[in-house]
């Protein structure tokens, strides 16, 4: 793990230059920095709420803060990508990429990669854990399959 010291925005900033940075999504790229993932929540319902948004779309509350998850869940649908968005970056054929839907709740989907696992072995509502890879000078999350269990993620 990286050490950055003190995670203020300048270094928010300086760390991710090429993704949007707003309001509503800057404690999410400040914690993976810290290599923790964290998904804003409602204050006032409990509703997780991804993609990042100030208000709550159960309540309606504008009590919505980041919290770090548990860094479980299955796989809900996934697909090989063939080409990388970077075209200076090596190829590496195919990348697994998938939506894995996370067991804080129903439908709470998080888009990532997934990692230490054939791309013919992927399957849905294969269980999955948090994990992180490299990528440039960064750490990315990712998941990877939780071994010797069966597929459903909420026992």
């Amino acid at each position: 793990m990286r050490n950055y010291g003190p995670i203020d925005d300048f270094t928010v900033f300086e760390l991710y230059p090429d993704i949007q940075l707003t309001h509503d999504n800057i404690e999410h790229y400040r914690a993976l920095a810290e290599r923790k993932l964290v998904i804003n929540r409602c204050g006032a319902c409990g509703t997780w709420i991804y993609p990042h948004r100030p208000m709550c779309p159960e309540c309606w509350s504008w009590n919505v803060k980041p919290e770090e998850i548990s860094g479980f869940g299955k796989v809900f649908m996934f697909t090989l990508l063939y080409h990388e968005r970077d075209p200076g970056s090596a190829t590496r054929e195919p990348l697994p990429v998938a939506a894995v839907e996370l067991v804080e709740q129903k439908g709470l989907r998080y888009l990532s990669r997934i990692v230490n696992c054939r791309p013919e072995d992927i399957r849905h509502d294969m269980l999955v854990r948090l994990t992180w890879i490299e990528i440039g000078n960064l750490e990315w999350p990712a998941f990877e399959p939780i071994p010797g269990l069966g597929s459903d993620a909420r026992g």
